[in-house]
């Protein structure tokens, strides 16, 4: 029976989760980005500016770990494909508005499947590794937004939220 409607890639014709084939899909330059934000009191955030949370360089650290994330992204995700990516970025920057801090993260490659699972994971490690480092200040603070901003590349086209 043909539907238009749409349908789970990862998911068999009896319900199983399955790992989708691209063997037969053409290698594409395939980027994604993402983001994130953790809220905070404002002391906290001016703790982070400065430099003087007991863990050390915050914001260092959490770009550090969303990259490496992005990296390992197919051992924490059960159908990812292993990918071998070109780019991976983290920005970090502080939002006086939640008060908090937004996290941007860019992962890129050439291939035959999408990078936007591995974006996200960047996010949102980097995320908590923000909470993990700055705990000992703010057991309050709320990790939230999680989302694609865009992706391009594929069969599929470029996507813009």
């Amino acid at each position: 029976m043909m539907t238009d409607e749409p349908r789970l890639s990862h998911i068999g014709a009896s319900g199983e989760a399955n790992m989708v084939d691209v063997a037969d899909k053409n290698d594409t330059v395939r980027v994604a980005t993402a983001e994130g934000f953790v809220r905070m009191l404002p002391e906290t955030l001016a703790l982070i500016r400065e430099g003087n949370a007991k863990k050390g360089d915050v914001m260092g650290t959490a770009r550090l770990a969303g990259i490496m994330a992005a990296k390992q992204t197919s051992n924490l995700i059960p159908l990812c494909h292993p990918l071998m990516l070109t780019k991976v970025s983290v920005e970090i920057t502080e939002d006086a508005e939640l008060p908090g801090l937004r996290v941007t993260a860019m992962a890129k490659l050439t291939g035959k499947t999408g990078v936007e699972m591995e974006a996200l994971t960047a996010v949102s490690v980097a995320c908590l590794t923000i909470y993990d480092m700055a705990k000992a200040a703010d057991k309050g603070m709320e990790i939230g937004g999680i989302h694609l901003l865009e992706k391009s590349g594929g069969k599929s086209g470029d996507w813009r939220r």
